[in-house]
């Protein structure tokens, strides 16, 4: 019998300290780090609003259920920590010999939620018992800090998706961006757009990894989102620098990098798979005929373009292919609303199999 309260009460600590680690890695540390528990909790969570997504339904009936889905899922991983603890506890207390497993549930739960309703007579217990409630505090406060922090990153993320839909319409496109410079600004002044946007795009790779509940967090409305706004920018630098006269700004070509760097990133916390070297002939899910009609609308317009529209098609492929791929996954992991050459070709998404049920 002493044998075995030894093992549980290792096993206990080894629990107690995953799940610590678990919220350190989650909600402390500052740096991408995928974490299996907070992943399983997001992957079982997204499983159960499928459920509920099931049969025919609307974009903006989806849309709206799915907004719940990562807060519902924060709120669960709060409480997958709190049991684990809870758990994890009950076997160090009967470990160090309260007499049943009952009892040291009590114990266990009066210490972590505070309750002080079961207490202990000697010292280990009560180290013990104190031990558990200081990491109950612990983790409630690890939550409420992170989400001011995560709220604010949401709204210096929102805030320039907004905007674009004073410049690129709803939902966003290049072309219709490109075409409202030329009417109202003039296309020279797309250059404080792409330094606008390759910040943009530099504070998302940051906050979407190192807080990646982000990523599902969705916008206001439903006709918008973070995914499908960068496909239109980065569009619209592809377009610029590959078909428009004079149009060679190095700021484009900076924000285009800055772009499939930050997406890539995304990409690698939730193992999304991609080409990192890509060829500039590699194919794309834009076809030339798309292109083309693009080229036809902005020239209708007024907007110069280069006569040499084959080299145009190839230098647009060119930078195109270096995001192209991750866009459409990470549109598909978020269920964008359907947006010119992005949202409305993004393949379905499918859970890990590692994760699915009876697997």
């Amino acid at each position: 019998m002493i044998i075995l309260r030894v093992v549980f009460f290792a096993v206990g600590v080894v629990i107690v300290g995953g799940t610590l680690f678990s919220a350190v890695q989650t909600l402390v540390l500052p740096r991408s780090a995928p974490d299996l528990l907070t992943r399983i909790v997001f992957v079982w969570v997204r499983r159960l609003f499928e459920l509920r997504l099931r049969g025919p339904r609307s974009y903006q009936e989806r849309d709206r259920v799915l907004a719940f889905f990562a807060p519902f899922a924060l709120l669960a991983l709060l409480v997958t920590w709190l049991v684990l603890v809870l758990v994890g506890y009950t076997g160090m207390f009967w470990g160090l010999g309260v007499e049943t497993w009952y009892e040291a549930f009590r114990v266990s739960g009066s210490s972590l939620l505070t309750l002080g309703f079961a207490v202990v007579d000697d010292l280990p217990k009560t180290i013990l018992e104190f031990s558990e409630a200081i990491i109950g505090l612990i983790l409630i406060a690890l939550l409420i800090a992170y989400l001011p922090t995560m709220y604010a990153a949401f709204s210096r993320r929102e805030a320039a998706v907004t905007l674009l839909e004073v410049r690129a319409d709803s939902p966003p496109s290049a072309v219709e961006m490109i075409l409202r410079f030329h009417r109202i600004h003039g296309l020279d002044r797309l250059s404080e757009q792409w330094r606008v946007w390759e910040a943009w795009f530099a504070d998302i790779e940051e906050s979407h990894t190192s807080l990646p509940a982000l990523v599902f967090f969705r916008s206001p409305r439903s006709d918008l989102s973070w995914v499908t706004a960068a496909g239109a920018v980065l569009d619209a630098a592809s377009l610029t620098l590959s078909s428009v006269q004079d149009a060679g700004d190095p700021s484009a070509a900076l924000c285009i990098r800055a772009g499939y760097l930050a997406l890539r990133r995304i990409a690698d916390f939730f193992s999304i798979p991609y080409n990192p070297d890509p060829r500039p002939d590699d194919p794309i899910s834009v076809s030339r005929e798309e292109f083309n009609a693009a080229c036809q609308r902005l020239e209708s317009a007024g907007v110069p373009l280069k006569a040499d529209r084959d080299q145009a098609w190839r230098d647009f492929v060119g930078w195109r292919v270096n995001y192209d791929r991750v866009l459409l996954d990470l549109a598909g992991l978020t269920l964008a609303p359907s947006a010119p050459w992005s949202g409305d070709r993004a393949p379905e998404f499918h859970l890990p199999p590692v994760m699915r049920w009876g697997k």
